[in-house]
């Protein structure tokens, strides 16, 4: 028998959910709205000024002197998240594959492949300050025993922004790693016997029968790791490159590493300290992650499933 409501009165359902719908109300739809309202005035957080000036700091994130820095920073996240998402997807998919091939033995790769992501941003950022330090630093150590190269890993424009990158797919690695690993072992083994029996070979059976069965994985996966590179990369970059450095023309507007999520933090608590631009921007990015969940859920009924659905 199936009871459709354990309860006589909503009232008693409104006080369970009161605590979570007070800290969502405190810590996410109020400083929404306060940014919204922010984004519509001059505002300088050290002088206490404030100043309603409409629509204008929209208009010079898209037109006038401060766009261009605003468009090369947006063209770096969709360039720096495409670079972490894709290659932290096959290489968590490849580790995931490997340990479960390995059964029970596998425990300890799995535990180790795990434990970065418990990690907090400042010991991950440290960690990579100290690995690819350029005179003390372990790679660059690595790097001489074959070469004369000794690269400023933190120095070089270029070079930095793949230190971030490379830093981003070693931190978010066992999150995919665990979510591959669990649709793996819900994929029949049957079905990759009949694959052997039917002479496919490792490659073949990874391409033709392991990607398409964790296809809905994949999905949800990329969705997940799109929001982690554009909000929680942000404490890596603070402490590995705090931005910078400023790349070439054209280049040369922004710092190489900064992010749409840095950017709002630098604008508004840096140089000008405007709080109404960095309102307007961080508005933006509101919108373009409600974009993103919107797609998500309304496309992701039809394409993630569970179990033996």
């Amino acid at each position: 028998m199936v009871h459709r409501n354990r309860y006589k009165t909503k009232g008693l359902e409104i006080l369970f959910l009161f605590p979570t719908l007070l800290i969502l109300i405190l810590f996410l739809y109020y400083p929404a709205w306060q940014s919204i309202i922010l984004s519509f005035f001059r505002s300088n957080l050290f002088l206490g000024t404030r100043k309603f000036i409409g629509l204008e700091n929209f208009q010079n994130l898209f037109i006038g002197p401060l766009a261009p820095a605003y468009y090369q920073s947006m063209i770096q996240t969709l360039v720096f998240s495409a670079l972490v998402i894709f290659p932290g997807l096959l290489i968590g998919l490849c580790l995931a594959n490997l340990s479960a091939s390995l059964g029970k033995k596998g425990r300890i790769y799995r535990i180790l492949l795990i434990w970065p992501y418990a990690l907090s941003p400042a010991v991950a950022g440290t960690v990579f300050s100290f690995l690819f330090n350029p005179v003390t630093g372990a790679v660059n150590t690595l790097i001489g025993t074959f070469s004369s190269w000794q690269p400023r890993w933190l120095d070089n424009p270029f070079l930095a922004f793949l230190l971030v990158i490379i830093a981003c797919i070693w931190k978010n690695i066992g999150y995919n790693f665990v979510f591959y690993l669990a649709a793996l072992q819900n994929v029949p083994q049957i079905v990759y016997e009949a694959g052997k029996i039917d002479g496919a070979g490792i490659f073949k059976r990874f391409f033709r029968i392991t990607l398409p069965l964790v296809g809905p994985v994949s999905y949800f996966l990329i969705f997940t790791n799109l929001s982690y590179t554009f909000f929680e990369a942000f404490g890596l970059i603070d402490l590995l490159t705090s931005g910078g450095p400023m790349g070439p023309a054209p280049f040369d507007n922004a710092g190489l590493t900064t992010l749409l999520i840095y950017k709002v933090f630098t604008d508004g608590f840096g140089g000008s300290s405007n709080m109404g631009f960095a309102a307007a921007q961080s508005v933006i990015l509101m919108t373009m992650i409600g974009l993103i969940t919107w797609i998500q859920f309304h496309y992701g009924e039809k394409k993630v499933h569970y179990g033996g659905e």
